[in-house]
């Protein structure tokens, strides 16, 4: 198992509850669970990586739990319950630099955990019904949350009490109307104070804590379906986002929000969507079962992989995909893991009990024996 997760470039989280990794350079998949022993508590909601080596994978699933998956030895070596079924699932994971887990409900409760603490060493409330929870890259210790009717929210941990940036409320509109708002995920501009949010009104709202203004300092909108992820592209001028139609579209946030292009290829609504760090790839996951990942150069469909299951997150390698599986491949082989117990559309056809050709043809010749028998009968009547 060691030597197929050393093979993959991309982590996908499943309803089933199982971890998927897929190695793009070698064109496999493969199953990291016991299969036996799965429910649907297991499922994942989320992923994020335990430490900047990337050899740790953290999960978090529906129950409350958060499990830690080894990449280097494929094989999970730590569970730990960090929140409630009651309060929701997880909206957030993430992991500071003293190797203490930061984890979000969608109650509001954001918890700082250390490996040697039963409970929580840190907690702050971040309103109710929060979706997305993300972590600065640059500032670990700085998260930012947002929700149904729980506007953009930025906190800085070892500070708690109160946050660092608290959106306020878009304008009325022209009836001068209260305009809903609901945040369903964000993205930390680099190289500034910028953090960017998609909504569920198709909205993609850039806000800037380094004024005074506390409104959208750029407001856009793109489609007419609920947008449901996002991701920024190396060099953070772009932004990628997705709905629930399985719509995938490059903003320009130079141009006041141009649309660059859309991705096709895609059915069902987006549920993970993420850039590399330095390719200029976007991989993308969601109701269909297909992992995709598209070329951001000539937007063409470069990897299409069907994992059998519907699947809520994904985490891409800092490494360049291909040279991920490239290098595994030099220090050991694969082994095939065996895939749930569901089958796939030529395995059904696979699997149907074989009907007799020689059958069929008897019973055919019985039937036009007893018709030609009819109608002599008939015929023989008509005469007398």
């Amino acid at each position: 198992m060691g030597d197929s997760s050393r093979l993959c470039s991309v982590w996908l989280g499943s309803e089933t509850g199982i971890l998927k990794g897929v190695s793009v350079a070698r064109k496999q998949a493969f199953n990291f669970c016991n299969t036996s022993q799965l429910s649907r508590d297991q499922e994942v909601r989320v992923l994020s990586w335990g430490d900047p080596a990337e050899s740790e994978l953290l999960l978090g699933a529906v129950d409350g739990t958060v499990r830690t998956f080894s990449t280097d030895k494929g094989v999970f070596t730590d569970s730990r319950r960090c929140g409630e079924p009651e309060e929701g699932c997880f909206a957030g994971l993430a992991a500071l630099s003293d190797s203490s887990l930061v984890t979000c409900v969608e109650r509001g409760a954001v918890r700082v955990w250390r490996e040697d603490s039963r409970g929580p060493v840190a907690e702050l409330d971040a309103g109710k019904n929060v979706c997305r929870m993300r972590q600065s890259p640059l500032q670990r210790h700085r998260v930012a949350t947002g929700g149904k009717e729980n506007g953009l929210k930025i906190w800085d941990l070892e500070r708690p009490e109160r946050p660092l940036f608290t959106a306020k409320n878009l304008r009325d509109d022209w009836l001068d109307l209260r305009r809903p708002h609901w945040v369903k995920d964000m993205a930390f501009i680099p190289d500034s104070e910028r953090v960017v949010t998609c909504t569920g009104y198709h909205q993609v709202h850039v806000f800037d804590p380094s004024t005074p203004q506390r409104r959208p300092v750029l407001e856009l909108q793109f489609g007419e379906h609920p947008l449901t992820a996002m991701s920024l592209p190396a060099g953070g001028h772009t932004v990628a986002v997705g709905n629930t139609q399985g719509q995938i579209a490059l903003l320009d946030l130079r141009k006041g929000g141009v649309v660059c292009g859309c991705l096709k290829g895609l059915s069902g609504g987006v549920r993970g969507l993420q850039c590399h760090a330095s390719q200029p790839l976007v991989a993308s996951c969601g109701l269909d079962r297909f992992l995709r990942i598209h070329s951001l150069e000539d937007r063409q469909l470069v990897h299409k992989v069907y994992l059998k299951s519907r699947l809520n997150c994904l985490l891409l390698a800092t490494a360049p995909l291909e040279e991920v599986g490239r290098w595994a491949a030099a220090v050991g082989g694969a082994q095939e893991v065996k895939e749930e117990d569901e089958l796939s559309g030529d395995e059904v056809w696979d699997n149907m009990d074989q009907v007799e050709e020689t059958a069929k043809r008897k019973t055919s010749e019985e039937a036009e024996g007893q018709k030609k028998k009819k109608k002599k009968k008939k015929t023989t009547t008509t005469t007398e």
